[in-house]
C-alpha cells in the first residue's frame, strides 16, 4: 500500500533539508521526483545522489525560484515534459528573511514572506491539480510549521504564514475532494536543518529539547522520509484536509 512505482512527483525546496529527505523517501518507494530550488548546481547533485542510490530516471533537477509564477509555471511545464502528469505534490520551499517582531518587519519582507510562503501555494496547487482531476486521483502537501499554533515575537510573521498555509490547504481540500484530490499539511516542529540554524544552534535550544520534547531530541530531516511516502501513497487514501504535526510530541498540547 505504500508502492509508488510510475508516480511522479514535484516537490519544492527539495535540494536539501527537509524536501530532500521528503525526495528520497518517495524515490524509495519508486516515485520518479522533481528536485527544485532556486540554485541549478545544488539541484543537479542533489538528483545525481538519488539516482545514484536508488537507479537511473529516479530523479531530475528542475530549477526554480517559486516567487515568480512564470517560473512556476515552467516549472510544471517542463516536468510534464520530462516525466508525464503529476501524481504527487509537495509545497516544501518557503523562506523567512526577518527575526524580530512584526511591529518592525519592512514592508518589503512583509510582502516577500507572505507572497512566498502563500501565494506561490496556491498558484503551483491550482497549476498542478488539473493532472490530478484527470486521474481522479493525487496527494498535494503543504510544508506547514508547528508555529502556526503560536504567536512569536521573533518569527511572528513567519508563523502568520504557515497558519495561512494550514487554510490554504483546507480550502484545496474541500474543493478538489469530490476529483479524488487529496491535500494535506505537514507541520515540523525544531528540525536540524540549515533553515531553521538560528533557532536551534545554541546550548539553550539543546536543554529545552532534551528536556521538554517527549523524545527528547530535536527532529531530523529523514524524520519525514515516512511522512511524506504514507501521505502521498494508497495507505492515507482516506486522509485530507489534515494538519499533521510531527515534533517529537512537543506540540501535544496545542
Amino acid at each position: 500500500m505504500f508502492d509508488l512505482t510510475g508516480r511522479v512527483a514535484l516537490i519544492t525546496g527539495s535540494s536539501k533539508g527537509i524536501g530532500r529527505s521528503m525526495a528520497e523517501g518517495l524515490a524509495e518507494q519508486g516515485a520518479r521526483v522533481v528536485i527544485s530550488s532556486r540554485k541549478e548546481d545544488v539541484c543537479q547533485q542533489t538528483a545525481a545522489e538519488i539516482n545514484e542510490q536508488y537507479g537511473d530516471g529516479s530523479a531530475v533537477a528542475i530549477p526554480c525560484n517559486i516567487g515568480y509564477k512564470e517560473q512556476l509555471e515552467a516549472l510544471v511545464a517542463n516536468t510534464r515534459a520530462q516525466l508525464g502528469p503529476i501524481d504527487i505534490l509537495i509545497c516544501n520551499a518557503g523562506i523567512n528573511p526577518f527575526y524580530g517582531p512584526s511591529s518592525e518587519i519592512p514592508d518589503s519582507a512583509f510582502d516577500k514572506i507572505l507572497s512566498t510562503n502563500i501565494k506561490s501555494n496556491h498558484w503551483l496547487c491550482h497549476m498542478v491539480a488539473k493532472d490530478m482531476v484527470e486521474k481522479s486521483k493525487g496527494s498535494i502537501m503543504i510544508t506547514s510549521s508547528t508555529g502556526a499554533f503560536s504567536p512569536s515575537l521573533v518569527i511572528g510573521t513567519y508563523h502568520m504564514t504557515k497558519l495561512a498555509d494550514i487554510g490554504l490547504m483546507r480550502n484545496l481540500a474541500l474543493e478538489y475532494g469530490p476529483h479524488g484530490v487529496r491535500v494535506n499539511a505537514i507541520c515540523p516542529g525544531l528540525i536540524k536543518t540549515d533553515f531553521s540554524r538560528a533557532l536551534w544552534d545554541n546550548p539553550q535550544a539543546k536543554e529545552r529539547a532534551e528536556n521538554q520534547t517527549p523524545l527528547r531530541r530535536l527532529g531530523e530531516a529523514d524524520d519525514f522520509k515516512g511522512v511524506a511516502v504514507f501521505l502521498a501513497s494508497d495507505a492515507s487514501a482516506y486522509i485530507t484536509g489534515q494538519a499533521l504535526t510531527v515534533c517529537g510530541g512537543q506540540h501535544m498540547w496545542s
